[in-house]
């Protein structure tokens, strides 16, 4: 009768810490979608798809700067090699190369921080956001793997 119930325990406790992960990996990809979701908003201004509005810009700029904040706490040692649904999961240097995945997060952090000041008119937009996205991307390039 121990023995069963050490078994389900074990089995229970798995089943928990898996959800956890799952849970951290679905709140990665959210996190993610968002900067997506707050860098075409930025970029379809700069297209001219979609009137330059500053309330807009300031709202994609904090959202940007909430996940950068957050970012590295986003990809705790628990999820590393899960995948998420979708096209594009964390890479492995992700935890394998944390100093440099910190320091990008750092860069990223940066670049935001300094446009939030910069961008008041779709001009500045335009010589501002290539930086912003210069960094986004260079993570993207080294950190992310795609199906």
């Amino acid at each position: 009768m121990r023995r069963i119930v050490t078994i389900v325990g074990t089995l229970l406790l798995s089943a928990g810490t898996l959800s956890a992960q799952q849970d951290q990996v679905a709140e990665t990809q959210a996190a993610m979608k968002s900067n997506l979701k707050s860098a075409l908003i930025l970029s379809s201004m700069i297209r001219s798809e979609k009137p330059y509005d500053q309330a807009a810009v300031d709202g994609a700029l904090t959202e940007l700067e909430d996940v950068a904040k957050r970012f590295t706490s986003l990809f705790p040692d628990s999820i590393k090699g899960l995948r998420p649904d979708g096209k594009y999961y964390a890479s492995d240097k992700v935890w394998t190369d944390r100093a440099g995945f910190e320091a990008q997060v750092a860069s990223f952090t940066k670049a935001i921080g300094e446009a939030r000041g910069k961008i008041k008119d779709p001009e500045t937009l335009k010589m501002t956001f290539p930086s912003i996205n210069k960094e986004c991307l260079g993570c993207h390039e080294t950190y992310r793997v795609k199906l």
